[in-house]
């Protein structure tokens, strides 16, 4: 729509708590390719994801209208926090097997910042024939860590960024990422592939 090109997401979420509902179509459209990308990334089911895809929609209209939201510049952020919150709770309710996943006690706190971040900073982790049996692999992963891959990896966030946008500290971040390495090597292991992590 030619009356909102050149606005923001931002100024669009607030005309829409306004009043005005062409801003939330174009906020959806604007929005709804990324979005849904993510979800299925995290979900691996078309119909899963369009369930939770319509979920996080419904609670960004309920938000908006209760005014849960303020422009802080980073609406897609926003989105997507909420978004994982839904793919959470469902999962949450599903509980995979035979993974390994941290215990309720699990402390990372003796792992200390920059040379557990540093060694996280590459930009390569794998060379190309890996990376196409890691990406294999990560279908096999649990949410919490398939996630946390995904977007350290594929989409260059930082574990700071990443633990703003899960909503968990920097060392459950770096705890899942840990704990998706061990899954992956173990994967490795079962199916007698040789992953080099660089």
């Amino acid at each position: 729509m030619k009356k909102f090109e050149g606005m923001t997401d931002e100024a669009l979420a607030l005309l829409y708590i306004g009043g005005d509902n062409r801003a939330f179509d174009e906020l959806l459209s604007r929005t709804q390719t990324k979005l849904f990308t993510y979800i299925m990334f995290v979900v691996r089911d078309h119909d899963l994801a369009d369930d939770i895809f319509q979920e996080t929609f419904v609670k960004v209209i309920t938000k908006l209208h209760e005014g849960k939201y303020t422009d802080s510049g980073k609406f897609m952020f926003w989105l997507t926090r909420i978004a994982h919150n839904v793919i959470m709770d469902w999962y949450r309710q599903q509980k995979a097997e035979h993974i390994v996943e941290p215990t309720e006690d699990n402390d990372l706190s003796n792992l200390r910042g920059a040379s557990v971040l540093d060694s996280y900073r590459e930009t390569e982790m794998v060379n190309e024939q890996v990376l196409l049996d890691v990406k294999k692999m990560m279908n096999l992963l649990p949410p919490p860590q398939r996630e946390v891959v995904y977007m350290r990896f594929y989409e260059q966030l930082s574990f700071k960024e990443i633990a703003d946008m899960t909503g968990v500290s920097i060392n459950t971040s770096l705890g899942r990422m840990r704990y998706a390495l061990m899954n992956l090597r173990k994967m490795a292991k079962e199916n007698n592939m040789e992953l080099v992590l660089e």
